[in-house]
């Protein structure tokens, strides 16, 4: 497979973090996704990552080091809506199905930010009209969290965010807000309904960043 490592603005990388692709066809390759008959889910999950960057290119989903002295490849784990902390692995949907129980909240996101070795999970929420982000309010969310998932999903930090960032296809932007909260550059604010949202969380990063 013709595989390369992409930086945050779709230059092929060696020996540093970035993030895995695959720049021609392969034989092993799914060709559509069942009831998708626009294949709009399917260029999605796999292709639009890097279109900003005028590259049609598969984005597997990992973070790798491509080695310059070997070409051996390093991988680092997922890139996309996968946590880990503590090493055990969370699907960010599990916490959204719980979250979605919620009059209070009208939309949120999750997302993991490396911290002292490990990784932490920060919950941003989006609030209906009429409610505030109180203590009780964030008592309540990781209590559910706790007894209908895990103590695991119950996030280290609940912030309240004025709006989450989504594609034209309307899928929640995880992996924009997991580069800023990390660090990282976002090459791909075009590709966003509303890129304007992404300035709280940049906002908001020295903030994150303190001990």
């Amino acid at each position: 497979m013709k595989v390369s490592a992409y930086d945050e603005s779709g230059r092929p990388v060696v020996d540093r973090e970035a993030e895995l692709v695959c720049e021609a066809p392969s034989p092993s390759m799914p060709l559509y996704f069942w009831n998708d008959s626009k294949n709009a889910k399917y260029i999605d999950a796999y292709f639009t990552f890097y279109q900003s960057a005028g590259k049609n290119v598969w984005r597997h989903g990992d973070y790798v080091i491509m080695h310059s002295d070997t070409r051996g490849i390093t991988f680092l784990g997922r890139s996309d809506s996968v946590l880990k902390p503590s090493g055990v692995r969370i699907g960010t949907g599990e916490i959204y199905g719980v979250l979605e129980k919620f009059p209070e909240i009208a939309d949120s996101l999750v997302v993991g930010q490396n911290w002292k070795g490990d990784e932490r999970v920060i919950l941003f929420v989006q609030l209906a009209p009429g409610h505030s982000l109180t203590e009780d309010l964030k008592a309540k969310i990781k209590k559910a969290l706790r007894e209908n998932a895990s103590p695991r999903h119950v996030p280290a930090l609940i912030l309240e965010t004025p709006s989450i960032p989504y594609t034209f296809n309307m899928k929640k932007v995880e992996s924009a807000v997991r580069n800023i909260i990390n660090g990282k550059q976002v090459a791909n604010r075009d590709a966003l309904t509303n890129p304007e949202s992404l300035d709280y969380f940049v906002s908001i990063l020295p903030e994150l960043q303190k001990d």
